[in-house]
């Protein structure tokens, strides 16, 4: 039964498949330690390891394109210049190091603007659990200039969220060919190689997951702070740092 639910998407979506058959095993363990069932888990890798190669060399895993993050600012003020929702969203996106479905579901009772901090519930995180996010002067300057008269901060047509599609088409009319997600890559690299902050706050700053369970449960907090002063000093390179060469400057009439 196991695989006959796994074989259909295995060769064709193995990162799906593998979290699947993950998910079922734990749902089984669950089942044994209550009495539910008994016997050994069918879903275990052990098991269906002889029936079935791994994920990995079904397909190689791709990393998401990634811009230089010493291209970032040229990118930025490029994408200024690009008119609608979507751009302010992608701008947004990048500004906060986001995954692009938390911010197309973004509402404006999630955003806390004096204490500078926007909320996102746990139903939008990839982990489950809600995500403070430490809100740079840039990007509470970009919401300020939003207009509010939707429940969606980044609104699409008929009273709904942009489509997940919206800020790729943005990257396409600009000629780009790195992705949406991969701008968190380029947060990051910037991160290790630009600042002193440690590689917890950083991740921290994803939304990732940092250290084994046992540290997890000690460590409650979640370096709010730290994470603001380093949004902060990303939102002043992507002002300030060095320019594009692609970017040709406006021409001022006399």
């Amino acid at each position: 039964m196991v695989l006959g639910v796994l074989r259909p998407i295995w060769f064709g979506k193995p990162v799906a498949a593998a979290r699947l058959r993950n998910r079922v095993e734990l749902i089984l363990d669950y089942a044994a330690a209550h009495g539910h069932r008994t016997g050994e888990n069918p879903a275990r890798w052990s098991i269906l390891g002889k029936a079935l190669p791994r994920p990995t060399k079904v397909r190689a895993v791709q990393p998401h394109a990634a811009l230089d993050y010493q291209e970032a600012p040229g990118f930025i003020a490029a994408l200024r210049y690009q008119a609608g929702m979507a751009a302010r969203a992608l701008e947004f996106v990048i500004l906060v190091a986001a995954r692009k479905g938390e911010v197309l579901g973004m509402r404006w009772g999630e955003v806390d603007f004096a204490g500078k901090v926007w909320t996102v519930p746990g139903e939008r995180m990839k982990g489950g659990k809600a995500h403070r996010v430490a809100l740079s002067s840039v990007a509470i300057a970009l919401l300020a200039r939003l207009p509010r008269n939707r429940d969606h901060v980044f609104p699409g047509g008929r009273n709904s969220q942009l489509s997940h599609e919206a800020m790729n088409a943005v990257l396409a009319r600009m000629g780009k060919h790195f992705t949406v997600h991969g701008m968190r890559a380029c947060f990051a690299t910037w991160g290790r190689e630009e600042t002193t902050a440690q590689r917890e706050v950083i991740e921290q700053a994803l939304a990732h997951a940092v250290g084994d369970a046992t540290e997890r449960a000690y460590a409650r907090g979640d370096a709010l702070e730290k994470r603001r002063a380093l949004m902060e000093q990303w939102a002043q390179y992507l002002e300030h740092g060095p320019m594009s060469a692609e970017i040709v400057p406006m021409l001022v009439r006399a």
